[in-house]
């Protein structure tokens, strides 16, 4: 995925640019009227040594090369945070998975991922809601070493069915034949849904999926999006006749 870079940030850096440029013009103006004035009265019989003018002419000539390649950065930067928005528009229709900091219950379902440093002989997972209080606990049977997903059914301790759009996390602790925890990294929440549109309001792109605006660097999967049935009234009729 493209890196995207905060508009901001970049409005920063041009800022020091311009400053610097400014500051450069004014200083280059002050040492040509010095350098005039001294040309103009050095005595003829003694003029002035020009190895430490053509040191400081040198020096500046450097600074203002510097500055052009500051220039160069900047479009650069900028040029970064245009691909990020033509990678988000290429995504518009089409379905995405993304991670998250937490999923969303959606046709009963809600998936979450992370990552264990080692095989563990014991695993646990917490699935909270927004309030932080455990609705369920799951025991996987899959305790290999690396990256690992689960789906879960949407049902609370109790067996009961939770209600589509409650938004929950989860905790993952893993522990090793030693008994001892197993590292655990970058649990998360999944989220699958068509893109619908790209917003680039706080300068870093992202895009917008069931109308949570997701970063597309956490886009881990594109594929296109399922195909929509429509009825007709021909359709109904020879239904209802059937």
């Amino acid at each position: 995925m493209a890196t995207a870079v905060s508009s901001q940030n970049t409005t920063s850096v041009l800022d020091r640019i311009n400053n610097g440029r400014t500051s450069m013009a004014s200083n280059t103006e002050t040492f040509l009227k010095l350098l005039t004035t001294q040309l103009k009265n050095q005595d003829p019989l003694s003029p002035t040594d020009t190895t430490q003018m053509t040191q400081q002419i040198t020096q500046m000539t450097g600074v203002e090369q510097q500055l052009v390649t500051n220039d160069l950065l900047a479009a650069l930067v900028g040029m970064n945070t245009g691909t990020g928005l033509t990678e988000g528009v290429s995504m518009i229709g089409k379905q995405v998975t993304a991670t998250t900091d937490s999923s969303t219950l959606k046709g009963g379902k809600a998936a979450f991922s992370w990552t264990q440093a080692g095989g563990s002989t014991s695993l646990t997972v917490e699935i909270k809601n927004a309030a932080g209080k455990v609705v369920r606990t799951l025991k996987p049977d899959d305790q290999k070493s690396g990256d690992h997903t689960l789906t879960w059914d949407g049902k609370d301790d109790t067996g009961a069915q939770l209600p589509n759009g409650g938004v929950y996390t989860a905790s993952v602790k893993a522990v090793g034949a030693d008994n001892k925890d197993i590292k655990v990294t970058n649990v998360k929440g999944r989220t699958e849904g068509v893109v619908t549109a790209v917003d680039n309001f706080t300068g870093q792109p992202k895009v917008i999926v069931d109308g949570q605006a997701i970063p597309i660097d956490n886009v881990i999967g594109i594929t296109a999006a399922p195909a929509t049935t429509t009825t007709t009234d021909s359709d109904q009729t020879t239904s209802k006749a059937a």
